[in-house]
C-alpha cells in the first residue's frame, strides 16, 4: 500500500512541477505583453495614462497569476517532505488551499504581495517609470 501511495504523491510531483513550470512561461508572456503594449502605445500616441492604467491591470494580472504558481510551489514541497518521509499525503491540493484559504481581503492582499515581489514588479516599475518620463512636457 505505501508503494502506490508514494507512486501517487510522484505522480502529483511530476504534474505539479509541469503546472509550475507552465505558470513562468505564463509570466514571461505577460511581462512580454506589457512591453509590446507600452511600445505600441508609444507608437500610436495614446494617452499616457491609458498606457499605464493598461501596465497597471497587467501587472496585478501578473501577480494573482503568480500567487497561484506560489500555491503549487508550496504544495510541491509537501510533497516533496511526504516522499522523503514515506508519508502519504497524496492529491490533497486544493483540501490543502481550502482550509488555509484567506477571507476576501486575505486574498486581495496575496495578490498585492505577489505583484509587489521583485521578479515581478521588473519590468512593470520601470514601464511606468519611462511613461511618466516620456508623458512630462520638455
Amino acid at each position: 500500500m505505501l508503494d502506490r501511495e508514494l507512486t501517487a504523491l510522484g505522480q502529483e510531483w511530476t504534474t505539479l512541477q509541469n503546472n509550475y513550470e507552465q505558470y513562468e512561461k505564463g509570466g514571461l508572456l505577460i511581462k512580454l505583453l506589457a512591453i509590446a503594449l507600452c511600445a505600441a502605445g508609444f507608437a500610436l500616441a495614446l494617452h499616457e495614462m491609458l498606457i499605464a492604467l493598461l501596465l497597471l491591470v497587467l501587472w496585478l494580472q501578473e501577480g494573482i497569476f503568480r500567487t497561484f504558481q506560489a500555491r503549487l510551489g508550496a504544495r510541491i514541497l509537501r510533497v516533496e517532505q511526504g516522499l522523503k518521509a514515506g508519508e502519504s499525503t497524496a492529491f490533497q491540493l486544493h483540501s490543502e488551499w481550502l482550509a488555509s484559504r484567506p477571507g476576501t481581503l486575505g486574498l486581495l492582499a496575496e495578490y498585492a504581495c505577489g505583484a509587489l515581489r521583485p521578479t515581478v514588479a521588473f519590468p512593470y516599475a520601470v514601464l511606468l517609470l519611462m511613461v511618466a518620463a516620456l508623458g512630462m512636457p520638455a
